[in-house]
């Protein structure tokens, strides 16, 4: 009894039987607390209203039909949930509208529904929406057929049919800022290409300069595949935004799906990365391993070719598009479709979070065993204070830190987020060349103790 109450508090009726000879439009107020009832027209308040035609009365069969408006708290109710939705419902409130038996639809006097609020952040945007059964595979939010029309204190939408409708107030991003995102993004690829480059260059000079150093050659074998496959991916980028919005379906799936390869093999090198640091500081064991590279290899470029293959498998790619929200189009790339937007949460936000948090582990793993040594007097050489800023900042880079900012573009900080996001990821090739000209390109007795080269000889750790 208690857990049926609880339901039905969120869930507020008013039942009406009206006549087909009404002469005027029905007024109702209606709020989340109070619920619906009919209108006042004497009262003052923050309810919201609802007028309906008399059109809709006049055009039924019978001579007296039920009115029925229906006021939910779908948080309460658990109802309405949207897959992949990005706005949020205003005050959780749905409220749903029948008259008679038969569906209504096709109004020329459209009706209207007010919802009062206050003063909305820039941030968002309202938008009025109806519950559409029929999207998606578990219904979800449509416009279609509501105009959204915003007032001092509050929202009106006007519908030409009845059902359950809501506001959703949509995280604000319009053409201007959209597009002006798009220029940074490619240009930020452009320089992350350039620098990308310069460093695998750099990595295979080191190498050669170094035959002799297994254990140096074996690090800067594995930066040079992550900055292979991040040079991969701002290629991927650039030539899926310069050429999917003309492209074949064929093409499409199989540029989309190069993409997410890209991308997947970029987050298994960081996850690579912090590995060998842990095996290196905290195992020692890393130098040891026979064909260590190639082991490395084969699961950095091998595991997202499964992961992509089982995606393309199940048709998760094709041509997506990039919409503002007033569904403008902004952009058209080839990438996993809005139907699979499962796909991506699982590979590419879950695989990165748990990459993540791996990493950060490791990284304070590694901080703390840098700082015991510098203390135990272990750490040899002048280490300058923005050496050490640079290496911080460097393992930082290496590890992906800068692509956890992901995690915060949603909601009403998105677009700062996003540009955020953007600069700072164009400028994780640049920070990785610094810190590995800084750390290997010293003289060869000041490399042989740089951060990450450890040599165990013994039951003696030489480290710095």
């Amino acid at each position: 009894e208690l857990a049926l109450h609880s339901r039905l508090a969120g869930l507020k009726v008013l039942l009406l039987n009206i006549s087909r000879a009404v002469t005027h439009d029905v007024i109702i107020n209606f709020s989340a607390t109070e619920g619906p009832r009919m209108l006042n027209m004497t009262e003052k308040g923050k309810a919201g209203k609802i007028q309906l035609p008399r059109e809709i009365f006049r055009s039924l069969s019978s001579q007296t039909a039920r009115l029925v408006v229906t006021v939910l708290n779908i948080q309460q109710l658990g109802m309405f949930k949207e897959v992949n939705q990005m706005g949020q419902v205003l005050d959780d409130t749905v409220v749903g509208i029948t008259v008679g038996e038969t569906s209504i639809s096709g109004l020329q006097n459209p009706m209207q529904l007010a919802f009062a609020h206050g003063q909305l952040p820039n941030s968002v945007t309202p938008q009025c929406v109806f519950w559409d059964p029929s999207k998606g595979q578990a219904g979800g939010w449509s416009s279609s057929g509501c105009v959204t029309q915003p007032r001092d204190k509050g929202t009106v939408c006007s519908c030409d049919h009845l059902t359950f409708f809501t506001l959703l107030l949509n995280p604000a991003l319009d053409r201007s800022m959209a597009q002006a995102l798009m220029a940074v993004a490619t240009t930020g690829c452009g320089v992350a290409v350039a620098f990308s480059t310069f460093t695998i260059a750099f990595c295979i000079f080191s190498r050669c300069r170094f035959r002799s150093e297994d254990t140096l050659r074996t690090n800067l074998g594995l930066h040079m595949n992550l900055m292979g496959s991040l040079l991969l991916l701002n290629l991927a980028f650039l030539l899926n935004s310069g050429l999917s919005g003309g492209t074949q379906p064929g093409t499409c799936k199989v540029l989309g799906g190069l993409t997410h390869y890209c991308l997947l093999c970029c987050f298994t090198w960081m996850a690579l990365e912090g590995c060998h640091l842990y095996l290196l500081f905290v195992k020692v064991l890393g130098i040891y391993i026979h064909h260590y590279l190639a082991k490395l290899c084969l699961v950095g470029w091998g595991f997202p070719a499964l992961v992509v293959g089982v995606a393309g498998v199940i048709g998760s790619y094709g041509e997506y598009s990039i919409q503002t929200t007033n569904h403008q189009v902004i952009a058209h790339l080839c990438w996993i479709t809005s139907e699979h937007l499962l796909v991506h949460y699982i590979t590419n936000c879950g695989y990165f979070g748990l990459i993540f948090l791996f990493n950060m582990a490791v990284f304070g793993v590694v901080t703390k065993k840098g700082c015991c040594l510098q203390g135990t007097g272990a750490v040899q050489g002048d280490r300058k204070t923005w050496k050490v800023a640079l290496v911080v900042v460097g393992l930082f880079c290496l590890l992906g830190a800068t692509w956890a900012l992901a995690f915060l573009t949603h909601g009403t900080s998105s677009v700062p987020m996003l540009y955020l996001f953007t600069i700072l990821n164009s400028l994780q090739g640049i920070f990785i060349f610094i810190w590995l000209v800084v750390l290997y390109y010293p003289k060869t007795k000041e490399t042989a103790g740089s951060l990450s080269h450890i040599i165990r000889h013994d039951k003696t750790i030489t480290a710095s």
